[in-house]
């Protein structure tokens, strides 16, 4: 899955990504157990994250989708 992630982002935004350590579990945590998990940051607008005025421009959110729907692809393809 990170693989995927990986070729994806890289394809969509030659040089402008970064693996992330994180210590957030979300449901990612949960699904993990059971299959292979991975997640997907996005930009937050001044660095603001889990917090009423969290905001994503929404062409970061487009690429992020980009990323994610090529990823899944390429994973489900296997």
């Amino acid at each position: 899955m990170m693989a995927a992630l990986d070729q994806a982002a890289e394809r969509h935004a030659p040089g402008l990504w970064q693996r992330m350590p994180s210590g957030a579990g979300h449901d990612a945590q949960y699904i993990a157990k059971r299959m292979p998990a991975s997640m997907l940051f996005v930009p937050s607008i001044g660095g603001i994250s889990h917090h009423w005025a969290e905001d994503t421009k929404e062409e970061d959110l487009a690429l992020g989708c980009q990323v994610l729907a090529d990823a899944a692809e390429t994973y489900l393809k296997g």
